[in-house]
């Protein structure tokens, strides 16, 4: 294998597939490395942890064809290295040698036969609206659970509702659903669910007004953004009966300015450490947030509001909360309670199709 190829597009294509490159030890060594494959001009780079793996296509000037598997994040540090301009790969004898100006590595591969091949699906059968789609994801990713040992809420819901695609995240300590209405794809009867990690990573492909392939068979979905192909193993389990965790009965009503409250979290929360709640507390004419860390110290702010109901101190993860006010557009949002207990919603009159249940936690 030998070509040469501008070093930024050669470190964009590097990176984009690096990002599905395991960085844990494992038994397959492979899943260490990117799978480098060249067919005429046309330079196709793979990385995978089995679960998850992005290949993306780059134009080159291609002189032999051939493949090679180095080790992802080495080969990517040394690229990024180097002075602009071009940068020629030459793999010989089991050595991938790159060169640019006065600069030459040898790097040592792996056998390409300890890479993984995990099937691409084939083209796409279906093309949605990019923006759309990663609008609803930004909204709604983050909510996903973290917790491996719960695989079934590291994972994101996508279902059909009312001829759109709705997609629903939840860690059980809070829950966010949004409607896609400009969406449409065949999820089944009870949709799918997809890793969350592969889902941040499709928001990080898409770039301006593009559209975004999609295909899915029993155990895999593909996505398709430009010359990038990202392909996941969707997660089985059933996703939780989240329908019954969105509360109805909420009398107290708080109308606030959205960048107002956010920017009150983000100072409050400098002082809500670790376990520390953040209180909210509600009363006609307005709200103030406070934290207080022992032996660290106490941060208060009041923020002018808009409060119908019975005068109310409800806590809240301070991260949990920023993140659902982060997540709402518009100028304005809309804070529902019932009581201290009881789950809270989050709303913006502006906006129907996105809402954000937050559990509250118990305070002395």
């Amino acid at each position: 294998m030998k070509f040469k190829c501008e070093r930024d597009t050669l470190i964009s294509a590097l990176s984009r597939a690096g990002r599905a490159v395991t960085t844990k030890a494992g038994p397959v060594v492979g899943l260490s490395g990117v799978l480098l494959e060249l067919s005429g001009d046309s330079l196709s780079i793979t990385g995978s942890d089995v679960d998850l793996t992005i290949s993306d296509r780059i134009t080159v000037s291609g002189v032999e064809n051939g493949g090679a598997l180095v080790q992802a994040r080495l080969l990517t540090d040394i690229v990024r290295s180097l002075d602009l301009g071009a940068v020629e790969v030459d793999f010989e004898d089991q050595v991938l040698k790159v060169r640019a100006g006065r600069s030459e590595f040898s790097l040592r591969t792996m056998p390409a036969s300890d890479f993984p091949r995990i099937p691409l699906l084939g083209e796409a059968t279906v093309t949605v609206d990019g923006q759309a789609l990663v609008g609803g994801l930004r909204q709604v990713v983050s909510a996903a659970g973290r917790d491996e040992s719960r695989p079934v809420l590291t994972g994101v819901l996508l279902t059909a509702f009312g001829g759109g695609l709705r997609v629903v995240a939840t860690d059980s300590y809070r829950l966010a659903q949004r409607d896609l209405t400009s969406v449409s794809m065949e999820v089944g009867d009870k949709g799918v669910l997809v890793p969350s990690r592969a889902l941040e990573e499709v928001a990080r492909l898409v770039v301006g007004d593009v559209r975004v392939g999609v295909q899915l068979d029993e155990n895999t979905v593909l996505f398709e953004v430009g010359e990038t192909r990202l392909s996941a193993r969707l997660i089985n389990g059933d996703f939780p009966s989240y329908e019954g965790l969105i509360p109805t009965d909420h009398p107290n009503r708080l109308v606030v300015d959205r960048k107002a409250l956010l920017d009150a979290i983000r100072r409050v929360r400098l002082l809500a450490l670790a376990q520390v709640p953040m209180r909210v507390s509600m009363q006609a004419g307005g709200l103030t947030l406070s934290a207080r860390a022992q032996d660290v110290g106490e941060a208060t702010e009041e923020v002018a509001a808009s409060y119908e109901g019975e005068d109310l101190v409800i806590a809240f993860n301070a991260e949990y909360l920023h993140d659902g006010v982060e997540a709402l557009d518009g100028e304005e949002i809309v804070l529902l309670t019932a009581d201290k207990l009881k789950p809270a919603l989050l709303r913006s009159p502006e906006e129907d199709d996105f809402l954000y249940v937050l559990m509250p936690l118990r305070i002395t």
